[in-house]
Order: structure tokens, then C-alpha cells, then sequence
């Protein structure tokens, strides 16, 4: 039995602290039932279920329904639903009268319906805390593939040939599925056709007879005019708005398979976020950057919904950046590492996804956005679920990114630092805590200096170390490199932030002629 059929006291205390949600409703009611409860159960029917309670204000407040009409109020109730000329499909849902507060409630759970159900003729639809009447054909058609798990992906056009499919891109599929599964893959000795098979995208509609490619082919790897044939809408809006935010600085419409999909938008987001550097365990690099554009990237090609005329967006923000792509939900709100319920939408694009390495195992990317985002920005990034799909992931180029690389942080400090004019690595705090490699000779730095430096921290104050830099410069010229070890910072970052801006007034450069030139350095003016 669903453990939502009967309620209890103390868990109707915590969702009226919670109050109405997409599938929480409070009616007010006196000796008998509104049509407006009648609407609530539809929708709830149509969304994601819920619980209704009769006797219970918006607010929250109790003010409860007559106890000796209750009986007869859940009898009519039931037989409403019941009745075929009200509702369609008719429902079988009962109703619980119980005791809260010194008052008599009604609680009414609704499950989902395996069927759009409708009201007097009426579809209605839930969101946020709203019943809506659902006209548009467009809508009505999406809430009928949610209802009946339709694998949009899987529609055979029999009309696409061989030659509508990019075959030129399959030896760049069968590398990519070699290099992903470590030297081998059943791909590489199939023929064109037999891989299209294997990959689930040339099949049989089981329900027609009709043999031929599939959406998920024809997305994966069709031609650009068949792709708008059969998906008209279809195309990935990326964007740039750090400077006319109104507008845009930067833009990319991306209207091709999703292979070369996947490069292009990629591109656009290394053209247009920094690449910060991180030490895996202390021990490996790897590009922050490239991973949270990579999971971002991945799942509004692999997990939208085609038959949506929603345009997907790919959008790079001031302070974060989010992709949104119309959804088949199943249920709505805030997605967590806790709540997560991992499952495919296009479990054949997903397929073909991690045979290629676009993506590893389902639900791993929801984990790595965790993970990975505070390492970048300092923030968590947020899932939202519902019609639209929406992950948001924050961003703060002045983040100091390489605290994650120093565990032990908050135990270095100028006590830490030998006072030695003569630095070796045994004197040296461990790894975790500073890196010999990124610490100059003695004749470089001044133990003063050098503690000042250790000082910083973890968060690194941007004129702090802009005054930092100066004074070792004074000391000695340093290179770009120099000052981005020193700092445990990337070079470019040092470059865009720091040195490009600070040439010709704090600093100058010691081979001004040529640039670029790979001995340059700095000194202070």
C-alpha cells in the first residue's frame, strides 16, 4: 500500500509548515465539496499526483469541515469520480476522514494516472501551486508522451535512407568508442549498417511493422536538412551576456547533429569561461572548466525532449552559467544528490553517448556538477525539474580555485614558512600544504615576502596580491610563470588579471620590443 494514502499528524504538521506545493492543495470547505477540488484531483491526476486537504485555508490555517456531514461529503466525492459524463477516464480514489487540531479534516491522496484525465471536458494541468486548464493541441499532444512513456527517440521515419545519414562521422564514432572502452570495441568490426543496427538506431516499429531509422539516428547522425524535416524546431541557443546583458556579447545557434553538436558548443563555452587550474588528490590536473561544460553540454543534447518546439539554451552569465531544454517530467522541483531517481529520456542517444565517452553512467553527472562546481565557484549548482529542464551552475572568476588543491590550508601560516635564508624540501611543509616547486630560491624571495604570501590563505585578496606582486618585483624581475607558481594560480589567469592590467602603470616589462617573447618578465616601476 502507498504509504501517502493515510496521513499522519505529525507529517501533515511538516507540509503545512512547507504549505501548497505542485502537489500539496488546502481547501477550504463547508458541508459539501467545490468543483474546484474536482479540478485539483484532475491535474494532480495529470502532473504527479498529490494530497488535497478539505478543511485547511491557503495558509495553512485549520478551520476544519462539519463533522457529521464528512460521511456523506466523501461519499459524493467518490461518486463524482466515478461518474463518466464528470470524468474521463473516471478514478477510483477514496478519501480519509481524520481528527487534527480538535477539527475534522478530509485528506484526499491522488495518484498519478497512467491516462490524461479530464474534467467536464477539461484537461487540467498542475504548476506550482496552480491548477490550469491545458488548450494548447501542443501541450495536450506532450502531456500524452508523458503519459504513455513514449520514447519520442524511438519514431521510424521510414522515408530516411542511408545516404540521409552522415556515414563520414562513423570512423570518427568507431575511434571515440575504441579510445573510450581502452583499446576495443564490438564497432570496429561492424559494417556501416550493422553498427546502425547494433546502436538501436535503424529498428522496427513494433506497433506498425515499419522497418527504417529512428529519431535518435536521424539527431545522432542525420543531415542537416533531414534533421529540420523531422524535428523543425530543433536547435541549441548558446549565448554570452557578461557586458550587454540585455542583448548579448556572443552568440551560437547550433542547429546540426548532435555529435558535431557536442564540439560546437564545447567550443563556445572554452572560447568563453576560464579554465581553472585544479590538482585532482593532489597529483593530477584537470580542467574544472571543461568538466562542468562537458556535463552541461551533454545533457540538454542527450536528455531533451525533440517534439517540443522549446528552444534549448546554452546561456554564460556575469555570475553563472545554465542550460535549460524541454522536458518529459516526471516529477517537479529541486533535484538533489539525495533525491536523485536517475533515468533515461533518450535511452538510445544516452547509449550511444557512453559508448563514445560524451557521458558516463546515468545519474554520475548530476554527482560531478556537485562535486565539481564548488571547486570552480564556490557554489553549488542548482537542478530544476519540469517541463523545462533547467541546471544553473554559479560562477566567480575570483574564486580562489586552488584552495581545493590545499587541503591543510588553514594550517599554513608565516610560523609554517622557514625563516632560513636557505629553503630545502625538508624544511618544507608537506604536500598537501605547499608545494616545493612552488616556492623560488631564497635569493628570489625575502622571508618577509614569504610570509606574506603564506598569509593569504586560501581566498586570495585581489590588491592584496596585487601589492604582493609589485614588491617581488622590486626584489627581483619574475615571469609569468614565477608569479603564477608563486600564487599556485594559472598563468593566463595571472596574465588577464593581474600583469596585462598593472603593465605601464605599477609594472614594466623587461624585453618591451617583443612581448611574447619566452623569457619575458616584470619589474616593478
Amino acid at each position: 500500500m502507498n504509504d501517502n494514502v493515510y496521513m499522519t499528524t505529525e507529517r501533515l504538521d511538516s507540509i503545512r509548515k512547507i504549505g501548497e506545493t505542485v502537489s500539496v492543495e488546502f481547501k477550504r470547505c463547508g458541508g459539501n465539496i467545490e468543483h474546484d477540488v474536482y479540478e485539483t484531483v484532475c491535474s494532480f491526476s495529470n502532473r504527479f499526483g498529490g494530497d488535497i486537504f478539505l478543511g485547511i485555508l491557503d495558509d495553512g490555517t485549520v478551520n476544519g469541515v462539519p463533522e457529521k456531514a464528512a460521511p456523506d461529503m466523501v461519499k459524493n466525492f467518490i461518486s463524482v469520480l466515478a461518474n463518466p459524463s464528470l470524468f474521463s477516464p473516471t478514478l477510483c480514489i477514496d478519501a480519509e476522514i481524520m481528527g487534527y487540531e480538535g477539527k475534522t479534516i478530509i485528506h484526499i491522496y491522488v495518484p498519478v494516472s497512467g491516462e490524461v484525465v479530464s474534467y467536464k471536458n477539461v484537461i487540467y494541468n498542475r504548476t506550482n501551486d496552480s491548477d490550469v486548464k491545458v488548450t494548447s493541441t501542443t501541450d495536450i499532444a506532450q502531456m500524452y508522451i508523458r503519459k504513455q512513456e513514449i520514447f519520442t527517440e524511438r519514431k521510424v521515419f521510414p522515408y530516411v535512407k542511408l545516404e540521409d545519414i552522415r556515414i563520414d562521422l562513423l570512423p570518427l564514432v568507431r575511434t571515440m568508442a575504441k579510445n573510450n572502452s581502452a583499446g576495443s570495441h564490438p564497432w570496429e568490426k561492424l559494417s556501416d549498417e550493422e553498427l546502425l543496427k547494433s546502436a538501436g538506431l535503424y529498428t522496427v516499429d513494433r506497433l506498425t511493422g515499419e522497418k527504417g531509422f529512428n529519431l535518435a539516428a536521424v539527431m545522432l547522425l542525420g543531415k542537416d536538412e533531414v534533421i529540420h524535416d523531422v524535428a523543425p524546431t530543433y536547435s541549441t541557443d548558446a549565448l554570452l551576456r557578461k557586458v550587454n546583458v540585455d542583448r548579448y556579447d556572443d552568440r551560437l545557434i547550433v542547429e546540426t547533429n548532435l555529435i558535431e553538436s557536442y564540439d560546437r558548443l564545447f567550443e563556445f563555452a572554452t572560447k568563453h569561461l576560464l579554465d581553472k587550474f585544479y590538482l585532482e588528490d593532489g597529483k593530477v590536473r584537470i580542467s574544472l572548466r571543461n568538466i562542468l561544460a562537458r556535463e552541461m553540454i551533454v545533457n540538454t543534447l542527450m536528455h531533451r525532449e525533440f517534439s517540443s518546439g522549446y528552444q534549448a539554451k546554452f546561456i554564460i552569465e556575469r555570475d553563472k552559467m545554465y542550460v535549460e531544454n524541454a522536458n518529459r517530467a516526471r516529477k517537479d522541483g529541486l533535484i538533489t544528490p539525495e533525491n536523485l531517481e536517475p533515468y533515461a529520456k533518450n535511452p538510445l542517444i544516452a547509449s550511444f553517448f557512453r559508448n563514445i565517452g560524451y557521458s558516463d553512467k546515468l545519474g554520475s553527472g548530476v554527482r560531478k556538477l556537485f562535486n565539481y562546481s564548488h571547486k570552480y565557484s564556490g557554489g553549488n549548482p542548482e537542478f530544476s525539474e519540469g517541463d523545462v529542464f533547467r541546471i544553473t551552475v554559479p560562477l566567480n572568476d575570483d574564486f580562489s580555485w586552488d584552495a581545493g588543491n590545499i587541503p591543510n590550508a588553514k594550517e599554513i601560516s608565516p610560523v609554517n614558512i622557514p625563516s632560513s635564508n636557505e629553503i630545502s624540501p625538508a624544511n618544507i611543509p608537506s604536500s598537501n600544504e605547499i608545494s616545493p616547486a612552488n616556492i623560488p630560491s631564497s635569493n628570489e624571495i625575502s622571508p618577509a615576502l614569504r610570509n606574506k604570501i603564506a598569509a593569504l590563505g586560501k581566498r586570495q585578496n585581489k590588491e592584496i596580491v596585487k601589492s604582493l606582486i609589485i614588491e617581488l618585483c622590486k626584489e627581483s624581475p619574475k615571469t609569468k610563470k614565477q608569479l603564477a607558481e608563486i600564487f599556485q594560480r594559472d598563468e593566463e589567469y595571472m596574465k588577464k588579471f593581474y600583469l596585462s592590467k598593472m603593465v605601464g602603470e605599477e609594472l614594466e616589462l623587461t624585453i618591451p620590443n617583443n612581448p611574447t617573447d619566452p623569457n619575458q618578465a616584470y619589474k616593478a616601476r
